[in-house]
């Protein structure tokens, strides 16, 4: 039986207070507060007016080391996750070099390992193809076996048909799954814009929605022939998830991600031709968000990802066309998504599902749900206290958010991972 060394006094939990008792780094009990006396020797912590939440999951991160420390690194992207209420962190493999070798997944763990022994912890996923080419498959097996959780050609869609076919039949061979960047490659291919009246308006090359859906469209197929898996990343617009719908209805296995960004905010956030807007897929439409809060509450998207993409300062202050894509998004994710939950425009059960149940039981990941025996992986969450998106507030590198300058409601003002106070 384990010891009692941690006690978190009179937290909210889904609505009633409770006392959290916890010992060698697991759950020991969730029970009501208000009479329960913490053990000689606990560390006791009062959470009176913080909810307890466990800690998230993110399946779509990129950290950028080796190769882009400029714009962050494993040390300042996982310190950003700790502050974000993250305790699992998936990496992607477009790095340089990029990480479809073991060498390059031995680094990066043992770098998360030296600047965060306690976590969040960190989960490559491999490249799918070498250097990211989609020219050859990746070693999987070598991948595998060295820590990667998954494989991906990251924003780089693979061209060829049968040469994805091989790389999902590989991939399986290893217990791998497959995470696909749903892009047609010659429709507006990372344009960072949608393509309808806003960007004509704006006189900014685009790329249409169905550029994304025939992707989409063409993996699911293959997942249905193959009676593999397949996940698909950051899925943005209303035309993809009636395809995903309609392949759960016959069984596919298929499952999908969206970011809080395709909830919250739509193309008109580029008017200005604001580059920290410009995100690959692009931002949509109202109609493309209302269908995206409906597939997620709806269980036709699985989860939630940041999809996370710091960029430095320079690389993101010029014209619109000449920008990269991409959001950072670890710092805001989780304040954005809970305004959403207390907005009503999100349940409770749908959080935790997308960002805890979801993610971690698609890729086996260590998961808390406060049942005896869980990993002690939780946060404390205040949910009144407001602070200003800028780059004094932000953990990560990349300061490159459309959401500068505005409040948001909610911080972690204490993590926990198998026990131990990470922040």
């Amino acid at each position: 039986m384990s010891t009692c060394d941690l006690v978190i006094l009179g937290a909210d939990y889904d609505g009633q207070l409770v006392d959290l008792f916890v010992g060698d780094g697991e759950i020991i009990e969730l029970v009501p507060a208000g009479k329960n006396t913490p053990p000689q020797g606990a560390e006791t912590l009062d959470a009176k007016g913080h909810l307890l939440l466990p800690s998230l999951t993110d399946v779509h991160t990129h950290l950028r080391e080796p190769g882009f420390e400029y714009k962050e690194d494993i040390e300042s992207g996982l310190a950003a996750a700790a502050k974000g209420g993250f305790g699992n962190i998936m990496c992607m493999a477009n790095t340089t070099p990029v990480n479809d070798n073991a060498t390059v997944t031995e680094l990066m763990l043992e770098k998360a390992h030296m600047a965060h022994p306690f976590g969040p912890r960190l989960f490559p996923v491999g490249a799918l193809t070498k250097g990211l080419k989609a020219e050859e498959l990746a070693p999987m097996a070598e991948l595998s076996r060295t820590g990667c959780v998954a494989v991906s050609n990251d924003g780089l869609p693979v061209l060829s048909t049968e040469l994805f076919r091989r790389a999902m039949e590989y991939a399986s061979d290893w217990g791998l799954t497959v995470i696909d960047h749903c892009e047609d490659p010659f429709m507006g291919a990372a344009a960072g814009m949608n393509e309808g009246r806003t960007s004509s308006l704006l006189g900014i090359p685009a790329q249409p929605d169905v550029a994304e859906a025939i992707q989409v469209a063409r993996d699911i197929l293959l997942a249905e022939y193959l009676d593999l898996p397949i996940h698909l990343a950051h899925i943005s617009c209303k035309k993809s998830v009636d395809v995903i719908r309609f392949a759960k209805e016959r069984g596919v296995k298929v499952t999908a991600e969206t970011c809080p960004h395709y909830l919250t905010l739509t193309e008109k956030a580029v008017v200005g031709y604001d580059t920290n807007a410009k995100v690959n897929p692009p931002l949509r439409t109202e109609e493309d968000v209302t269908a995206m809060l409906e597939a997620l509450d709806t269980g036709v998207i699985d989860m939630l990802a940041t999809d996370h993409a710091p960029h430095a300062a320079h690389e993101k202050e010029v014209e619109f066309d000449l920008a990269p894509c991409g959001i950072s998004g670890l710092d805001t994710a989780l304040s954005v998504t809970w305004e959403l939950v207390t907005a009503g425009k999100m349940s409770r059960a749908t959080f935790l599902r997308a960002w805890t149940v979801a993610p971690c039981t698609t890729f086996d990941l260590p998961l808390n749900t406060f049942a005896k025996g869980d990993p002690a992986d939780f946060f404390l969450f205040d949910p009144e206290e407001a602070w200003v998106v800028g780059p004094d507030t932000m953990q990560s590198r990349g300061k490159n958010t459309p959401l500068t300058g505005r409040t948001l409601s909610g911080r972690v003002t204490a993590h926990f991972l198998a026990g131990e106070k990470i922040v």
